[in-house]
């Protein structure tokens, strides 16, 4: 079951920069602003979050193999239909099709690791989540590469596209041979819906999701657009700056991983905070070495997401598919709206102005950890 959540991470990070890596190339293509290209890259999160969200009680009752395969065709077919003709409209359709894939992945993952380990499961989701840094970092380079060496000009973000998808379908294959474990008992479900969405316990964890996650995707999305506009470098160190905050969240997680300390809340409170100094520093004095600060603030952040994940959880055993596929849900609302709200501030005020807000984001994500770990039976 590692190998294989490893490789549909490993997807899955590669989906999270496929916007942000092309954003020049689509602007071009489609004709995009800021605001339009935060839209798209907001919709794809829209997506995520009926898909992570709208699959949790499914994953909690239904047989897993099939509802994965599924899912994988679905964002599998919204990858390989891309063209350079689409408009920008069936552009959006096709990344709320592609979120839906993606998150009923993320939900099915999240929830199957957590039932194999338990109340140790908090390290073993640090690895596979590890898998998306992976992708995510590796995945602006190779894009890179292919708009340099492709011939196909501003349309190579077509060939990122489409390698993906077919990805996606060798990940279908490959689950067609997987072990899931099976849902618990109907009885025991039956109520967990009503309970997580009702219990304030669970209001914490939506707030460090939400926020977290509307940092994460504006970074990625707006690095091109900062490093040309207002730092006055290439496109290129736009995508190593990409490439850099998802190495950073790698070694987040792996060195906690690593660590012998308790892994609670608190480590989220630290997280908001160290990453909203980086940022605040970093973004307000124009580092020109977009890549460090785009590194030091995925360090500082890396584990955010896994953690908060693995802590909901333990905080509902009966449900997991449901809590986490709850909280996963937010935080894909919050790359639904962040992005948007800060592609509309940087075309009115600037793009350096539209990442510095970031930092009360940061913020957000220790105050509501703090409640969460002083809400929590220790």
């Amino acid at each position: 079951m590692i190998p294989f959540s490893c490789a549909g991470f490993f997807v899955f990070g590669v989906v999270l920069v496929l916007v942000g890596a092309n954003q020049a190339d689509l602007a071009r293509t489609l004709e995009l602003d800021l605001a339009k290209s935060g839209l798209l890259g907001a919709t794809l999160a829209l997506g995520i979050g009926i898909g992570v969200a709208g699959s949790g009680p499914l994953v909690d009752r239904l047989r897993r193999r099939r509802l994965f395969v599924g899912a994988a065709l679905l964002a599998a077919a919204a990858l390989l239909l891309v063209d350079a003709s689409m408009s920008y409209e069936r552009a959006l359709l096709q990344m709320v099709l592609l979120g839906i894939g993606i998150g009923c992945h993320e939900t099915l993952i999240n929830a199957s690791v957590s039932e194999l380990y338990g109340a140790d499961a908090a390290r073993p989701l640090l690895l596979v989540h590890a898998a998306v840094t992976v992708g995510a970092v590796l995945a602006p380079l190779g894009m890179g590469w292919l708009a340099e060496s492709s011939a196909a000009g501003d349309s190579s973000w077509i060939l990122s596209f489409r390698a993906t998808g077919l990805a996606e379908l060798a990940l279908a294959g490959w689950a067609l041979r997987v072990d899931f474990p099976a849902p618990p008992a109907a009885g025991a479900a039956a109520h967990a819906p009503l309970r997580a969405v009702m219990s304030p316990a669970l209001l914490p964890f939506l707030v460090v999701g939400f926020a977290y996650v509307g940092v994460e995707t504006v970074l990625t999305l707006f690095a091109l657009p900062y490093a040309e506009g207002a730092l006055s470098l290439s496109a290129e160190s736009g995508r190593l700056a990409i490439s850099a905050l998802w190495l950073g969240l790698l070694a987040g997680r792996l060195t906690l991983l690593g660590l012998p300390v308790r892994l609670d809340a608190r480590l989220l409170v630290a997280a908001g905070l160290a990453g909203g100094v980086v940022l605040a520093g970093g973004i307000g004095l124009r580092i020109q070495e977009l890549a460090l600060v785009y590194a030091g603030t995925g360090f500082s952040m890396g584990f955010v997401f896994p953690l908060m994940i693995a802590l909901a959880a333990e905080r509902f055993p009966e449900a997991r598919g449901t809590a986490t596929g709850l909280v996963a849900g937010a935080a894909a609302m919050g790359g639904f709206a962040v992005p948007w709200l800060h592609g509309a501030l940087g075309d009115s005020r600037g793009i350096a102005i539209a990442l510095l807000a970031l930092v009360p984001w940061c913020f957000a994500v220790a105050v509501a950890a703090f409640v969460a770990w002083r809400s929590t039976p220790q």
